[in-house]
């Protein structure tokens, strides 16, 4: 039968348990500052001596100052040396940590995961995602281990980096990136509602166009010697103000359905589409006397039939913007090598359309390629605005760029630059 010990004899005691919590903290607090190399500690097989090979001065020193934490283990699993860092992790002091079993802090769904790292790791560096518990809770983290050898035997270093940030960012990515999809599903519903809204706008919108046209011409043809003077102008008005309303219906849906149509490429020689478009300005051309030269032009994959609208377009306004004291003159040819910064470093090929019109102040060069801008009154040049997006819209489906130089009473000139080939996976 133990006899209970006095009240003096346990004050005793527990000066004697805080002078050895002293030794202990100051020896713990002296292998991580480096003031200690080495430790004597009696064992079964009497005092055996430990070298702290990994415990320089240098190695806590960087070890300290990481963001990530860092724990050495023996081959018990037992907790010989943390930071700072994995202490704060955990949410206990280090004085806590130091001699527990790393397992402690490893949640029970990951037990399994753990001892396979722990045993693995000592023949080999490995890494595993996996998550410690801390007094808050979870912490989601990557476990790195490497064997190190030590005088008094081999220890494992494990590097425990904490992955909260990087999880909410791909939790937040994940739910951006369905955002985003749905978000594409309603644009393509939208694009889908839309096309067949300027389908149906242009066929409704054409029929009662086509009457007020052919009414007016009728109106016209039979009482113009009846009708007064302001009536007639005013008639005209009305004709003129309806074709511009039928070119216009028909150029936005030529826009919209940029957006929609598959695209499908072939090589194509421009030559023998030039020589196509010019046939439908053959009248055009007699009646202005206009000089169109076409040189040889390169043979390209493209859309053929955006394209082709891309030289009527051009060719059309060079025409159409022609100056009143001399016939237009109209040069296509195809120029040296493009200079065009492309950072996949695909071969372009280019051709400028040049002509000796008005022109224009290069000041207004980027608003020129803009939906419904124009740069001339309507009451003397016809047309919708639309002609020249509708040209740079095709020229970015094809990859390529188009850009102006103009001066005013001199003439303008439009240099395309088209890559040779589309980088389209069939």
């Amino acid at each position: 039968m133990n006899t209970p010990k006095t009240y003096d004899q346990l004050v005793e005691e527990n000066e004697a348990l805080l002078i050895q919590l002293d030794e202990a903290t100051e020896t713990i607090h002296a292998i991580r500052t480096g003031q200690v190399d080495a430790l004597v500690v009696e064992g079964k097989d009497g005092h055996e001596l430990y070298s702290l090979k990994t415990a320089d001065q240098t190695y806590r020193v960087f070890i300290e100052t990481m963001n990530e934490g860092a724990v050495t283990l023996n081959e018990e699993g037992l907790i010989l040396y943390c930071n700072s860092t994995f202490a704060s992790m955990v949410g206990l002091p280090l004085s806590k940590v130091i001699a527990l079993s790393f397992e402690t802090f490893i949640p029970p769904d990951c037990k399994e995961q753990y001892e396979q790292l722990f045993e693995h790791g000592w023949t080999e560096d490995t890494k595993v995602e996996t998550s410690i518990l801390s007094s808050n809770g979870l912490v989601p983290c990557q476990l790195s281990v490497t064997a190190l050898e030590l005088d008094g035997g081999v220890a494992m270093s494990v590097i425990i980096t904490d992955l909260t940030s990087q999880k909410e960012t791909q939790k937040l990515l994940k739910s951006n990136n369905e955002r985003l999809e749905e978000m594409n599903i309603a644009l393509e519903v939208s694009n889908h509602d839309l096309q067949q809204f300027a389908s149906v706008a242009s066929h409704d919108l054409q029929e009662p166009l086509r009457k007020i046209q052919m009414f007016s011409e009728i109106l016209k043809d039979r009482h113009l010697g009846e009708l007064p003077a302001d009536s007639v102008k005013y008639l005209e008005k009305i004709i003129d103000s309806s074709n511009r309303m039928r070119t216009m219906i028909i150029d936005i849906l030529s826009y919209s359905r940029l957006s929609t149509q598959n695209d499908s490429y072939e090589i194509m020689d421009l030559t023998d589409i030039v020589h196509e478009v010019l046939k439908d300005f053959e009248l055009r051309i007699q009646e202005q006397k206009a000089r169109v030269v076409v040189g040889r032009l390169p043979e390209l994959e493209v859309n053929p039939g955006q394209i082709r609208q891309v030289f009527q377009n051009l060719i059309s306004n060079a025409l159409k913007f022609s100056r009143s004291d001399q016939p237009p003159v109209i040069e296509i040819k195809s120029l040296p090598s493009a200079n065009v910064d492309d950072p996949a470093d695909i071969p372009f090929a280019s051709i400028s359309i040049s002509d000796n019109g008005i022109g224009f102040d290069e000041q207004y060069v980027e608003k020129i390629f803009s939906l419904f801008q124009r740069l001339n009154t309507k009451d003397i040049y016809e047309g919708s605005g639309i002609g020249l997006a509708v040209t740079k819209r095709i020229i970015d489906k094809h990859n390529g760029r188009i850009k102006a130089h103009s001066r005013e009473g001199v003439g303008s000139t439009f240099i395309i630059s088209l890559p040779l080939r589309q980088n389209n996976p069939s």
